[in-house]
């Protein structure tokens, strides 16, 4: 009589895999943020029945990408494990410095958008030149630089227009050319879709490549890891840094056009307290305070949150006041879920 053997489980079976599929998906930096975006849309969707309409999504996502531009390189530069807090006012420097030079001198609005970039670029330059050179925290230079530029917003604003608000630059040649590039929209039905929205889509999908599929990519997480160990190993961790500065100043440039070509006119004292925003943004996103952590997805998903929360608020019909207070609850749950999330991370690493 023959005797039937029971085949040995397999070691590919089912059941481990679910716990080590679950396991990976805990550990990615967006997974705290995509479960708390979907818990806060449906929050909406049941108490605000203006927020259900296509016209109120697409004002959330023009609400998004106007933080989520800059939000996206604070994101690489926290990851890089630096700070900028003048990121808020800079977008406010772009917008004054172009259109102020273009009335005072009449010259074509190109001119001044190239000579603000110019401008932008070097205050980042400086920022990061600053950091890897002095040994100072990013904190305290680039908080240094925001007060200079607030003063200077507000100081040479003055001087040169009498007021603390520029003039109207709509008539002014290059307007129309630099409002389709910057602040455009179209209509898609009876939906309109600004093309900021299309610009944050596209700068959210170029730094998740280069931080996944690029050499770029892996210098930002060495750098913002353990800069010693990556200086050791080859990575350029001043270049690096002073590359990261000089994104975020150049994203903080193009929302400073979108600002300026949409509304023809900025005031000075504009862009206080936005360099927070694009730090929560990041921190909700998943992105570590510590450096090191983080992707460009998780990032957009904050400014997501923001844009839902800020504006599902008004269509609830509640108090705006509260808005600032969610903002710090999402703060500190962002930062015990991102630990929660690192500690997941190294711990699968290590298994």
């Amino acid at each position: 009589m023959t005797q039937t053997v029971a085949p040995a489980p397999s070691s590919h079976s089912a059941e481990p895999v679910r716990p080590a599929l679950a396991s990976r998906l805990m550990a990615r930096p967006e997974i705290g943020a995509l479960v708390a975006a979907i818990i806060i849309f449906v929050f909406f969707l049941v108490l605000a029945p203006s927020f259900r309409s296509a016209e109120s999504f697409f004002t959330v996502l023009y609400q998004s990408s106007v933080i989520g531009i800059v939000a996206v390189g604070v994101g690489l530069l926290m990851i890089g494990g630096e700070f900028d807090l003048s990121a808020g006012v800079i977008v406010y420097t772009a917008g004054l410095t172009s259109s102020m030079f273009c009335w005072y001198y009449g010259v074509n609005l190109w001119v001044g958008a190239l000579l603000s970039l110019a401008f932008c670029l070097l205050i980042g330059f400086l920022n990061g030149y600053l950091v890897m050179r002095t040994g100072i925290p990013s904190f305290l230079i680039t908080l240094g630089t925001f007060f200079v530029l607030q003063g200077a917003n507000l100081g040479v604003t003055k001087l040169v227009t009498g007021t603390v608000s520029t003039p109207d630059i709509s008539n002014i040649d290059g307007f129309d050319s630099l409002g389709t590039i910057f602040a455009s929209s179209f209509k898609v039905g009876s939906v309109t879709i600004w093309t900021s929205v299309l610009w944050w889509i596209f700068f959210v999908a170029l730094a998740a490549w280069t931080l996944q599929r690029t050499r770029v990519g892996n210098w930002i997480f060495a750098v913002g890891g353990n800069p010693d160990s990556a200086r050791a190993v080859g990575v350029p961790v001043v270049r690096t840094k002073i590359g990261l500065f000089m994104v975020v100043s150049f994203l903080g440039w193009f929302v400073g056009m979108h600002q300026l070509f949409r509304f023809n006119t900025l005031q000075a004292g504009g862009g206080v307290g936005n360099e927070f925003l694009y730090i929560i943004a990041a921190v909700v996103g998943g992105t570590l305070l510590t450096g090191g952590f983080g992707n460009a997805i998780g990032v957009a998903i904050g400014a997501f949150i923001f844009g839902m929360t800020s504006l599902g608020i008004i269509y609830a019909g509640w108090d705006p006041n509260w808005f600032k207070a969610f903002l710090g609850v999402m703060l500190l749950l962002a930062v015990l879920v991102n630990l929660y999330v690192k500690r997941m991370s190294t711990r699968r690493k290590v298994g």
